[in-house]
């Protein structure tokens, strides 16, 4: 890997020369810009103001704007001569917990590589002290004109150095929550569980860039000459009012995906609770038309009885058959 920085690590007294090169690579696909009308490129020309004429680079520095609108040539030279120890140093200030570190600080990673045999000890014993702490090393270091904060950490054998925000460049999450206060039922909170349970682990490898994918097909088809592939369409859905509802469809469209079937024991849900309401009332509702029946019937045999024995006798004998919850109810 190409190195975008030389310089060496300052730990204490010790100096560990090393090369920086960038940990991390972009994939995603490039446009041009174009005259839609032609498909001519478009290009960005620079001119000089003065002289009215195009420029190279080889002739564009750097300037200073004052606040008066002048301009103050700051050359490479002038910046080479900062007084600054982290010009060519990455100087460790300190060690830390990993967990010191906010996520919301860090930013471009690179790995640090020994330059020469002579930084081969020095490099693994830093490495080797990095992992026996189980802390991270913050330090200065100056790149591409301005002095920069960073956080070394220990990746396989390597040393890797992520740069960190400043504290006063992130800002402060002000006005991001909700304002209105909002109250989060028990229910809910079991239900967002069994989701997350339901949607468990992932494998970080196993995750790819499904849009640049779509978008080399799209370029291949046009390419071919072929038609480019249709978008399938949207799933079509009106607003959630009902927040429980729209949690246990969530769970049970993830068991689904992963071939599970929805365990209706894990967790209650509103809907289970409803069913299991009404399931409760029907056999008291089932129980009242069964005594009236039952008190028409007795009725019904002592009038038969006073008329004749026969009849009475067979009076008691079918009311007995019809007595039965599930005739009735047919």
């Amino acid at each position: 890997m190409r190195s975008i920085w030389n310089g060496a690590i300052s730990f204490g007294l010790v100096s560990i020369p090393i090369k920086l090169v960038n940990a991390t690579e972009s994939h995603s696909i490039s446009f041009r810009q174009i005259h839609t009308e032609d498909g001519g490129r478009i290009r960005y020309r620079k001119f000089c103001e003065l002289e009215d004429r195009e420029v190279t680079q080889s002739e564009i520095g750097k300037g200073y704007e004052d606040a008066d609108g002048s301009i103050i040539p700051i050359t490479d030279e002038d910046l080479s001569r900062l007084p600054l120890p982290t010009a060519k140093t990455i100087e460790i200030v300190a060690f830390v917990p990993a967990d010191r570190i906010d996520p919301l600080q860090m930013d471009a990673a690179y790995y640090l590589a020994a330059s020469g045999a002579p930084a081969a000890k020095p490099y693994t014993l830093l490495r080797e002290a990095l992992k026996r702490s189980n802390k991270v090393a913050i330090a200065k270091y100056a790149l591409r004109g301005r002095e920069r904060l960073g956080m070394l950490r220990v990746v396989g054998d390597a040393i890797a150095m992520h740069g960190l925000l400043w504290p006063d460049e992130v800002r402060a999450p002000e006005g991001v929550a909700p304002d209105a206060g909002v109250t989060v039922r028990d229910k809910e909170l079991d239900l967002a569980d069994a989701l997350m349970d339901t949607l468990g682990e992932v494998d970080l490898d196993d995750l790819h860039d499904e849009y640049r994918e779509a978008v080399e097909e799209v370029i291949a088809a046009k390419v071919s000459g072929q038609a480019p592939p249709e978008a399938p369409e949207p799933a079509t859905g009106g607003k959630v009012l009902d927040l429980m509802a729209a949690l246990e469809n969530s769970v049970r469209a993830a068991q689904e995906s992963r071939g599970e079937t929805a365990d209706r024991t894990a967790a209650p849900t509103a809907t289970s609770a409803k069913k299991t309401t009404a399931s409760a009332k029907k056999p008291a509702s089932k129980s009242t038309p069964a005594k009236k029946t039952t008190a028409k019937k007795t009725t019904a045999k002592s009038t038969a009885a006073k008329k004749t024995t026969a009849k009475s006798t067979t009076a008691k004998k079918t009311p007995a058959k019809k007595t039965t919850p599930r005739k009735r109810s047919a």
